[in-house]
């Protein structure tokens, strides 16, 4: 059992950077590929980006690569997701997941996932 917990969402303008981190409980963490995905009002959640268990591997969408990146530290039990240059379409509540599966996309495939923190960018 893994429990997740995000952090440093909040209200932002247009170009700012921040920075999430996923808190996770249980002592096999680092054994877990760790996601975020975002869910804006109205839309479908969608994947943001990934990390394998080592991090070694990461996966970002398109919509966010080069702007986005996502780390791990085993040793704290934490992810992190470090956001810059900003947009409004950026906006959604963002979520962390944890999958014993290898890195992947799809939702589906992740066991565990946090209650989400609200990031909002402004024009």
């Amino acid at each position: 059992q893994v429990q997740l917990v995000e952090s440093g969402g909040g209200l932002v303008q247009a170009g700012d950077s921040l920075r999430l981190s996923c808190a996770a409980s249980g002592r096999t963490f680092s054994s877990y590929t760790m996601g975020w995905f975002r869910q804006a009002p109205g839309k479908e959640r969608e994947f943001v980006t990934a990390i394998s268990w080592s991090g070694g591997r990461t996966y970002y969408a398109d919509s966010v690569k080069g702007r986005f990146t996502i780390s791990r530290d085993n040793a704290r039990n934490t992810v992190y997701l470090q956001m810059t240059s900003l947009k409004p379409e950026d906006t959604a509540v963002y979520y962390c997941a944890a999958a014993r599966e290898r890195i992947a996309n799809n939702a589906v495939l992740y066991d565990y996932w946090g209650q989400g923190t609200q990031v909002t960018v402004s024009s």
